[in-house]
């Protein structure tokens, strides 16, 4: 009977070894699991402080990006600008030197009109007097 308790005392000390490390896996376990619960929560803080962060960014960027467009559209209005102001400086130019060659040919051509009707006036004077003295001829001719 003495093996028997002393197998018994043996299994009684297994088994509390037994639940002695069955409590310490389960411990460990427990602790694992809140390890693994608080890294979760970590990450998933982490996540969405970068998240933000990456937002916060992309918006920055975004207003950056705006701006700049704004600004290059507004540097593009005012070069058009520059450059419509200078055509139209040239096409009053023109217009301007195409009005003073217009009134050159107009002076031009009333000088012209002037030495036509001169020049008339002197065909016709002298038709007349090539018809009188024709008439003085033929009458010296009838008479000779």
């Amino acid at each position: 009977m003495e093996e028997n308790t002393i197998i018994q005392a043996v299994l009684h000390a297994l088994e509390q070894h037994s639940d002695k490390i069955s409590s310490k896996m389960q411990e460990m376990e427990q602790r694992l699991h809140d390890e693994m619960q608080a890294m979760e929560q970590r990450l998933h803080h982490e996540m969405q402080t970068m998240e933000q962060r990456l937002h916060h960014e992309m918006q920055t960027m975004e207003q950056r990006l705006r701006g700049e467009m704004q600004e290059m559209g507004q540097q593009l209005r005012s070069e058009i600008h520059a450059v419509e102001t200078r055509l139209e400086a040239k096409i009053d130019a023109l217009r301007e030197e195409m009005h003073q060659i217009n009134q050159q040919l107009n002076e031009r051509i009333d000088r012209l009109e002037e030495e036509l009707t001169d020049t008339q006036t002197s065909v016709e004077v002298l038709t007349t007097k090539v018809l009188h003295h024709d008439r003085k001829l033929r009458q010296l001719a009838k008479q000779a």
